[in-house]
């Protein structure tokens, strides 16, 4: 049996960072929105400063096998509940830079945006007043133009004072790192306390979340959000060239027909290319807004690894943003530095650690065993240093997402995430690497060793582009084959860049948003 629900203007189908901001839009003009979020409901009295407790905002959702030499972290990155994954980001909101636009253009390499940066900085600017960013742009010698900050840096610490002058000893430069933090009350939110605890969904409201920020704005309109709401399909009218609504399974398992004049898929990377293509029917038999057969194609993440290094003074690990103080970004624009290698990278500096996150970190090293292991984590919690690569990702067609044979407790076929690192990338990390290591070495570290590369971020799936034949959507994330299904989120980027991407996710959904109602069906 299936429970028929009034239509309304426009369902959103995800939460998070892209989906709350087109629900605070759209509601905000008059419109009747609907959010379908598939996890819990979380307020902000409900959250916990507790590293265990912050696993909840990981994803809960049905499995995603995962395929590759690097692989993607889905469980890691994707977000469950209100919120999605800003209730787990780290709030490092750097802006891509004008050279990343237009990497096949310049280098023949990966895919161009539709677009040019000129294009997008209004709507940096707009989302970085609404949400309210701290740093200080004069000392970002690399930061494409833009608006100044909302509000002064966060401080910097003793850990991050010893990691800049060992970068300043090699004459490379850092900045404070950009943040979605509040260093003093803005807009009725307090200022951080600096406790480390951003991971958690940050409990006072310092860190601009979609908890704290949009999807309070889209609800205050009006807007409804309908928790434990598992979409499983998408549904298009008899002739195929419309959008009517979603099926979705609530917590009871009960089946409901949304329908809606217009669908957001805001579900984020992985979850949007597998609706797509579970929602195949005889009109888009490769699924749906994929006749160019792209969708789940162009599959990119950050290749991130964590440098740590002990140092004879006290650096105060615990103590400020779980995300970093400070950031390095020079010779960003400089993507072919490095013969055999291609790509941009960054350093975040001065990565907040928890006394109990120490004991991962720990396992990091093999010869600390049985009783080393309590000397160990005495020295840390007083003397370490940390900092993060995070590294540009080429896109490639064979990197994707892909239906399994496999189904979930709905029946719908699970998702495959297949992902191996390019040659050049991995020749970009490598050259970081050498770099990292020589900077602990400046900055005096008595000892210093790496953690595991991983994937930081999801991205692509769902390329943006000019061409229908070469990508799933338009600039503004229309289907270009359906036109009341907009597909928003990291999905759409053609690039990855090597920033942290939330920033970016918030400004193509403002830009997104305002195409929608200026062009509504």
């Amino acid at each position: 049996m299936v429970t028929v629900r009034d239509k309304v203007d426009l369902l959103v189908v995800g939460s998070g960072a892209a989906g709350s901001v087109f629900a605070a839009e759209a509601s905000a003009a008059g419109k009747q929105v609907l959010v379908l979020e598939a996890g819990p409901a979380r307020t902000p009295k409900d959250l916990v400063s507790s590293q265990l407790w912050a696993r909840r905002h990981k994803w809960g959702g049905a499995h995603v096998e995962e395929e590759g030499d690097h692989r993607v972290g889905h469980n890691f990155n994707a977000g469950w509940g209100t919120g999605g994954s800003t209730m787990h980001h780290y709030g490092v909101w750097p802006r891509l830079h004008e050279n990343d636009f237009h990497t096949f253009t310049e280098h023949g390499q990966g895919l161009d945006w539709p677009f040019q940066y000129a294009e997008l900085r209004p709507y940096y600017d707009r989302i970085q007043d609404a949400i309210g960013l701290s740093g200080d742009a004069t000392q970002e010698r690399w930061r494409p133009p833009g608006a100044a900050y909302s509000m002064p840096p966060v401080p910097v610490f003793g850990q991050g004072r010893l990691l800049a002058e060992g970068f300043s000893r090699l004459e490379m430069h850092t900045a404070p790192l950009p943040l979605a933090i509040n260093t003093i009350p803005y807009r009725g939110r307090p200022a951080c306390l600096y406790d480390g605890w951003c991971d958690a969904g940050c409990p006072i409201g310092a860190l601009g979340n979609a908890q704290t920020v949009f999807l309070a704005q889209a609800v205050k309109s009006g807007a409804v959000i309908r928790h434990e709401a598992t979409v499983t399909r998408l549904l298009t009218s008899a002739n195929g060239r419309r959008i009517e609504g979603v099926e979705y399974h609530s917590a009871d398992g009960v089946l409901h027909r949304q329908y809606a004049e217009v669908v957001v898929l805001a579900a984020f990377t992985v979850q949007n290319a597998r609706l797509l293509l579970a929602s195949a029917n005889s009109h888009h038999p490769q699924g749906l807004a994929n006749h160019s057969g792209l969708v789940g194609r162009y599959l990119m993440t950050h290749p991130t690894v964590s440098l740590y290094g002990m140092f004879e003074a006290e650096t105060q690990p615990g103590l400020g943003p779980t995300g970093g103080q400070l950031i390095n970004q020079d010779g960003y624009d400089n993507k072919r530095a490095v013969k055999d290698a291609y790509g941009s990278f960054q350093w975040i500096i001065a990565n907040a650690v928890k006394p109990n996150g120490l004991l991962g970190i720990a396992n990091n090293r093999a010869d600390i065993y049985g009783p080393q292991l309590k000397p160990f984590l005495q020295r840390a919690v007083n003397h370490l240093g940390v900092m993060t690569l995070v590294a540009e990702d080429l896109a490639l067609p064979e990197n994707r997402v892909e239906l399994s044979s496999n189904r979930d407790a709905f029946g719908v076929p699970l998702a495959r995430a297949v992902h191996n690192l390019a040659k050049p990338s991995a020749a970009l990390v490598v050259h970081a690497l050498e770099q990292g290591r020589a900077v602990f070495d400046a900055a005096g570290a008595r000892e210093q060793w790496r953690g595991p590369q991983a994937g930081m971020h999801i991205l692509g799936g769902t390329v943006m582009g000019v061409d229908p034949a070469k990508s799933v959507t338009n600039s503004y994330g229309q289907s270009h084959e359906i036109d009341n299904l907009y597909i928003a989120g990291p999905g759409l980027f053609p690039g990855s860049g090597a920033v942290n991407p939330t920033f970016t996710i918030h400004a193509l959904a403002l830009r997104a948003a305002e195409h929608l109602l200026r062009h509504w069906p």
